[in-house]
C-alpha cells in the first residue's frame, strides 16, 4: 500500500481553503491546515482527521514559529489559498488609502511569496507542488472587473512576485502552479458566482496532480486550460 500523501493548506477556515481540505481527505491525503483564528474553524473541526495549526500569513514571526514546529515534515503540496479582496470600492478615485491598499498587496503578493520561501525546502524534492490560489484577473490580458482593479492588480503581483521567487529557486525541481479556480459560490464570489466549491476544488486538486514531477510554473484553471500571464 503507498504511504498518504501530505499537504499544507494556508488558509482554511471557509471557502475554497475548507474545500480544499475537504477533497484532499476525501482522496486519502494527510491534511495540515492553517487558520488565523482557532475559534472560528468549526467547520474545518468537523472534517474530522484534520491538523489545524493557528498561522497569520501577514505575521512573519508566526510563519517562523509554524515553520519550527512543522520542522523535519515533508509536504507533496503546500497550497497558499489565503488572500483578501480588498476595499468595497476599487476604481481609481475611489478613497482606497494607503493602509487598505497596502494590506491588500501584502497579504494578496508578498505575504504568499515570505511563507513560500519559508517552506520551500519542506516540499517534497522532485514530486512535490507549490500551488497558489492566484486568478484569471490577475492576467493582464484581462478586461473584465474593473470594479475590482485593485484586488486585479494584487493578483498580478502575486503572479509576478511567484515568477521572481521560481527564478530563484537554483537547483531545485520544483512544480509551482499559479491557480485560478473559477468564479466560485463563497463570500468573495457571490451568490451569483457560476460553480460550487465542490466543483472547483476538485477541479484544483486534479491539476495538481496532473502537474506532479512536472516541474517549471504554470498558470492554469481549476479545468487545467492555461491562462495567457
Amino acid at each position: 500500500m503507498s504511504t498518504a500523501k501530505t499537504a499544507l493548506i494556508i488558509g482554511a477556515s471557509r471557502g475554497l481553503g475548507l474545500g480544499l481540505v475537504k477533497t484532499l481527505l476525501a482522496d486519502g491525503w494527510h491534511v495540515t491546515a492553517t487558520v488565523r483564528n482557532p475559534q472560528n474553524a468549526a467547520a474545518l473541526q468537523a472534517l474530522g482527521k484534520v491538523r489545524i495549526e493557528k498561522l497569520d500569513m501577514d505575521d512573519q514571526q508566526q510563519v517562523i514559529a509554524l515553520s519550527q514546529q512543522l520542522n523535519g515534515e515533508v509536504f507533496d503540496l503546500l497550497f497558499v489559498n489565503a488572500g483578501v479582496k480588498g476595499p468595497d470600492v476599487q476604481t481609481p478615485n475611489g478613497g482606497a488609502t494607503l493602509a487598505d491598499v497596502g494590506q491588500l498587496f501584502f497579504t494578496n503578493a508578498v505575504a504568499p511569496i515570505n511563507l513560500a520561501q519559508r517552506f520551500v525546502g519542506q516540499i517534497r524534492p522532485d514530486t512535490g507542488v507549490l500551488a497558489f490560489m492566484s486568478s484569471v484577473l490577475g492576467s493582464v490580458t484581462m478586461p473584465d472587473a474593473p470594479e475590482l482593479a485593485l484586488y486585479k492588480a494584487s493578483k498580478a503581483a502575486l503572479n509576478s512576485m511567484t515568477n521572481s521567487f521560481v527564478t530563484q529557486l537554483g537547483e531545485q525541481k520544483l512544480t509551482v502552479l499559479s491557480l485560478h479556480p473559477g468564479w466560485v459560490k463563497t463570500d468573495m464570489g457571490g451568490e451569483g458566482a457560476d460553480i460550487d466549491v465542490e466543483t472547483s476544488t476538485r477541479g484544483l486538486v486534479d491539476q495538481v496532480n496532473a502537474y506532479v514531477g512536472k516541474g517549471g510554473h504554470h498558470f492554469v484553471n481549476y479545468r487545467g486550460e492555461t491562462i495567457p500571464w
